[in-house]
């Protein structure tokens, strides 16, 4: 039997998250939507949307990592600014209020160095998203096994791993949810990395 020949997939849909992607396959993101990428790094989940005409912006406080971002759009998307994307903080975002439709925040909030650091990145984040936008979040969490986390204060936590985290738990979600007059677009998604780590998916409607 021959196999015929398929698309590269990674040339296709770059490094994409696979549970943004599933909200890609779910219809929740569509073509033409403003997304803004907040800590983008060197632009993972971007590639795709670059590709298939979504009006993409980033932020990431490494130059570099913006300088690889911009290469790409002017590869994928030529059309779109420069200004796009921004080397600037997650918590210090230039961009102005309710701009975007989608705001993705992947694997950054739980590199906040305290509670006050984690409440600033994640209040320009939803600054930044429209009434009714999606906000789409991965972050380390302690669901699944609060019992392997030593805390180290101010919402840090040793990992099994050996790294160190800031942790969230699925009260203290739910609790930021309604605080920021959010809904649950899906309900909390945790994978649990044989018994290292602890990643969670929070998706939001902004009201």
């Amino acid at each position: 039997m021959t196999i015929p020949d398929t698309p590269d997939p990674v040339a296709l849909f770059g490094q994409i998250d696979i549970y943004l992607f599933d909200q890609i396959l779910r219809r929740r993101l569509a073509s033409g939507m403003k997304v803004l990428d907040a800590g983008c790094g060197t632009g993972r989940n971007v590639a795709y949307l670059l590709r298939a005409g979504y009006d993409v912006c980033g932020a990431d406080e490494d130059p570099a990592a913006i300088a690889e971002v911009r290469g790409l759009a002017a590869r994928l998307a030529p059309q779109l600014p420069a200004d796009n994307f921004r080397v600037e903080p997650v918590e210090a975002l230039s961009f102005p209020d309710a701009c975007a439709e989608v705001v993705i925040s992947s694997a950054v909030l739980h590199f906040a160095r305290d509670h006050d650091h984690f409440s600033r990145m994640l209040g320009e984040s939803w600054r930044v998203l429209a009434p009714g936008g999606l906000f789409f979040c991965r972050l380390a969490s302690t669901i699944g096994m609060p019992e392997r986390m030593r805390e180290l204060g101010d919402g840090r936590f040793l990992l099994p791993d050996g790294s160190e985290r800031y942790l969230v738990d699925e009260r203290r979600l739910m609790e930021l949810t309604a605080r920021l007059g959010g809904r649950l677009a899906d309900p909390l998604k945790t994978t649990v990395v044989q018994d290292q780590r602890c990643m969670t998916t929070w998706v939001m409607r902004k009201a």
